[in-house]
């Protein structure tokens, strides 16, 4: 199935053709590790899962990569502040993003890629640009790009001149630029800060630098997708393209830029520096799903901006509960999902095989997650609305099974089957409740909670869920 994605370069949603058809190479902006992930990170990274989950799906043999910024001034900073070293910082807070990002079952990433594991690399972009004009010096202060010497600059934003919603961190300041849009290579050594040799003097890397460095070693000087949250485009892949480009003569540097959209709050950007963030871990803490706050970034188009509220947050729960519901229906006891050879011509088999394709075909559209959760919810009422007997198990669990695969939602996972002890407790509370024996059914409902099972009541009889 052909996939179709918006690319920022060329403003338009197109026809993804890989640049080999083997194989797709995609690079995420990763974090700066100086501090928690919030739920603006979140958003980010469970979208662009679902990228790398679709194109998994559709049969692309996808390498995932994401780069951790493990040096700059942040953390250099907040390292000075809390009386610690600076790759202790880095260290803890690396640990603590991966463990967020598997929370929210964000697993498609292959590898994780820190910047300070390739200055090699990146003393030989700046070297090479350097050589090529590209690039000067300003003693005392750093090997700067001059962006006067790439006639493209602009071409991804549209633009060369800094917003509101830029990232927070601003094109580099310094008072002895050629060009006011210059941006910095390499910061020579200050004292108490980290430092690495170079032929160049002494320093460490700029920010932009460490990206493309990561990428060239593992994909070359060329590749399929780069993705990150909008606010990137300018300066930082603007930068990304220039220097890049620059440095190797090939064009285009990416093939197709996927950027999403903010998270708010009350029409805001979500953001540290502005202090009106949650973090991930802050609302897991409060009680929160973490799959709930997944379906909840999902529940929007990657382009555009949500508003996170807890009442919005506390739908999205509703609606897993709802699924959780339909997918232990597999697991029914006072009854049995058909299981039988006559999957084509029933039409509610039928039914539930053609939601699967029709989920597909949603998401292979410019991620089209609103819509897919709509087919969910469709299906999932129309399964309500039938006799259980007329469910294919078949058909219900490979529905389950692509929904999983695609959205990473784990409805196959969370709800795993009961042992027959289990089972029988619920038997028996559903038959004490159709002869109105309330008491019973309470004590059994009771024992039934010890092993860390909840059951409720449903059209279709009973059903059971393991209590998160």
């Amino acid at each position: 199935m052909t996939v179709k994605l918006h690319n920022t370069l060329t403003k338009k949603v197109e026809e993804f053709v890989p640049r080999d058809e083997s194989k797709v190479q995609l690079f995420v902006c990763g974090p700066t590790v100086y501090d928690l992930s919030h739920l603006g990170h979140a958003k980010t990274y469970v979208q662009l899962d679902v990228l790398a989950r679709v194109l998994r799906y559709n049969e692309y043999n996808v390498f995932y990569l994401q780069n951790i910024t493990d040096i700059d001034d942040k953390i250099i900073a907040r390292a000075h502040e809390n009386n610690i070293d600076w790759q202790d910082l880095r260290t803890n807070f690396q640990d603590e993003y991966i463990k967020d990002m598997q929370s929210l079952n964000n697993t498609s990433v292959t590898e994780y890629a820190r910047a300070t594991d390739y200055i090699p690399d990146i003393l030989r972009q700046v070297t090479t640009l350097i050589d090529k004009g590209h690039a000067y010096t300003i003693d005392g202060d750093g090997i700067y790009f001059e962006i006067s010497t790439f006639p493209d600059y602009g071409k991804l934003s549209g633009r060369t001149e800094i917003k509101k919603d830029d990232s927070e961190s601003r094109i580099d300041q310094s008072d002895n630029k050629r060009g006011w849009n210059d941006f910095c290579l390499w910061k020579f050594s200050k004292p108490g800060e980290p430092v690495w040799d170079a032929p160049f003097g002494a320093g460490r890397p700029g920010w932009h630098i460490e990206d493309t460095a990561i990428t060239e070693h593992i994909f070359g000087p060329q590749y399929d997708i780069h993705g990150g949250a909008v606010d990137l485009i300018f300066p930082h892949h603007e930068a990304e393209i220039t220097q890049m480009e620059s440095a190797s003569d090939k064009v285009p540097f990416v093939g197709t830029w996927v950027h999403t959209g903010f998270l708010t709050i009350e029409g805001e950007k979500m953001a540290k520096s502005v202090g009106n963030f949650y973090t991930i871990r802050e609302v897991i803490e409060k009680g929160y799903d973490p799959l709930a706050v997944r379906l909840f970034m999902l529940q929007s188009h990657y382009r555009s901006s949500i508003n996170f509220t807890f009442t919005n947050l506390d739908a999205a729960g509703n609606r897993l509960t709802n699924w959780r519901s339909i997918a232990a229906l597999r697991h029914q006891t006072h009854d049995t999902l058909r299981d039988d050879d006559d999957k084509d011509t029933d039409d509610h088999t039928v039914s539930l095989y053609a939601t699967a394709q029709a989920l597909k075909i949603a998401l292979s559209s410019d991620l089209d997650t609103p819509a897919g959760l709509a087919i969910i919810d469709d299906a999932f009422s129309y399964i309500e609305s039938i006799q259980l007997q007329d469910i294919h198990q078949h058909a219900l669990v490979e529905l389950l099974q692509a929904i999983d695969d695609m959205l990473g939602i784990n409805l196959l996972v969370s709800t795993p089957d009961i042992n027959d002890d289990t089972k029988r407790l619920i038997i028996e509370r559903e038959q004490a409740r159709k002869r109105s024996d309330f008491k019973a059914s309470d004590s059994l409902r009771t024992e039934i909670e010890k092993s860390g099972i909840t059951v409720r009541d449903t059209a279709h009889g009973p059903i059971w869920e393991y209590v998160a």
